[in-house]
């Protein structure tokens, strides 16, 4: 069987009979509460990082409030589960000409057994139209970034009525438009906090499904990773000319990872993956975290739509601009989301990924190692040749293992990597077993 195939194959037991498996729990994503959470959104007229953070029904500040506010609802139906926190830091910069306060809004729902590791999903909160420092005009910022800010709330409703081994942050992130600054700012308060952050699912434009050219594409969603390390440094460079490993940083095994869940679930949406770390020449708040070495992907529209995102509202020669709710595709969005969803309860749920070594100079076989995790039953190594984009090969092993030889398998050729399995089957992502593979910021290794 594949992957998470015996996972899926539980969805066919009444939930009572078991633990809801992942598909099972984005199955409960609402199409309805989307849209309302963006029309919602909109209707503070601008979220703009320059807006008023005073005024309750406009600007930047009521969509803070009422970000905080659902999450708050949310987690008084669960009992409590959720802590909110708004971290924040007063910026000046080039898109911010005087101290202004970014802040972010937080749930956090801690995890039961391993509340230190940590698995976020985030999207920006403000909005901006054409001219980025204008904080006054209308900016419905429906899809940019209504819609991730939009997924991340709904996420936080949906998975916060089960419990989870490892912890789950939902972001709303501010400030994205004027230089990526709320992504900063968690990033930095993850580190404060000492938190072991395997994966950040970063969602930023991710509800339409067609083009300005009128091409559509609603069967695909793009997740873009980045194959060297942010926090690389020459030591790593070296260590992988040598080694290996450009195409092997734990964004990008996150990446493989997501691909792998889409083709199980039963959703009509598959990954594509796009093998940089974003947009050609474009940005999002995925980067700061990577750049502190933590685990970072986005998920973004197979086809992006140039005339309804960063517009000001208006029609041009019979061309309508502007990023308002009838441009979006809600079917899309909500496919979207519920991969976010099964994703968040399929990587909480599965061990914490190994740190893998391959040994095998001048041999003919190759000694995979590791230290074992906790909570691991199983590990799983994997090989492919290194022209290779996905693992070929598999092995599983008991999690009493912490080595194996591969007899017959000569290093020079494959790429290697292992997983952890959990008691209930839930397989992590791969780490590679290359410099710079493992899934915590890079150090280098001691001198021998």
């Amino acid at each position: 069987m594949t992957k998470f195939a015996l996972l899926l194959a539980a969805a066919m037991l009444p939930v009572a009979a078991t633990a809801a498996t992942p598909q099972q729990i984005a199955d409960d994503v609402s199409r309805q509460q989307l849209r309302a959470n963006v029309e919602k959104l909109v209707s503070f007229g601008t979220r703009h990082t320059l807006s008023s953070q005073t005024d309750p029904k406009r600007g930047i500040g009521a969509a803070l409030d009422w970000a905080e506010e659902e999450f708050e609802r949310y987690s008084q139906a669960c009992g409590g589960c959720l802590t909110i926190a708004t971290p924040s830091d007063t910026v000046t910069g080039r898109r911010v000409p005087n101290p202004t306060k970014v802040t972010d809004v937080l749930a956090i729902q801690r995890g039961t057994i391993e509340p230190n590791r940590v698995i976020i999903i985030s999207g920006h909160i403000d909005s901006r139209v054409t001219d980025v420092m204008d904080s006054t005009s209308d900016a419905p910022g429906a899809n940019d970034d209504g819609s991730g800010t939009a997924a991340v709330i709904e996420a936080a409703r949906v998975l916060s009525k089960y419990k989870f081994p490892a912890t789950i942050v939902y972001a709303a992130l501010m400030g994205e438009e004027q230089g990526l600054l709320g992504g900063k700012i968690l990033a930095d308060y993850a580190k404060a906090q000492g938190w072991q952050v395997e994966a950040v699912l970063n969602n930023d434009i991710i509800g339409n499904s067609c083009g300005s050219d009128g091409y559509c594409d609603d069967d695909h969603v793009r997740v873009l990773s980045e194959g060297v390390r942010g926090d690389w440094t020459k030591e790593l460079i070296a260590a992988q000319r040598s080694r290996g490993g450009f195409n092997d940083s734990p964004s990008r095994n996150i990446s493989r990872f997501v691909e792998e869940l889409a083709d199980e679930l039963a959703l009509g949406l598959d990954v594509r993956q796009i093998w940089r770390t974003d947009r050609f020449g474009r940005g999002g708040d995925h980067i700061a975290f990577q750049e502190l070495g933590y685990p970072a992907v986005r998920f973004t529209v197979a086809v992006e739509d140039y005339e309804h995102q960063h517009q000001d509202l208006r029609t041009d020669n019979g061309i309508k601009y502007g990023d308002t709710v009838d441009e979006m595709d809600f079917s899309y969005l909500t496919k979207v989301t519920k991969l976010n969803v099964a994703a968040l309860a399929a990587l909480s749920r599965a061990p914490m990924p190994p740190e893998p070594t391959a040994e095998g100079a001048v041999s003919i076989d190759t000694t995979i190692s590791w230290k074992s995790v906790p909570n691991a039953a199983a590990y799983i190594i994997r090989w492919r040749p290194t022209d290779t984009a996905d693992w070929e090969h598999s092995l599983r092993l008991p999690g009493t293992a912490t080595n194996h030889a591969l007899e017959g398998v000569r290093v020079d050729d494959w790429v290697f990597g292992v997983s952890s399995v959990s008691a209930d089957g839930y397989e992590s992502p791969v780490a590679s077993a290359v410099p710079g593979g493992a899934f915590k910021p890079w150090t280098p290794p001691p001198a021998e």
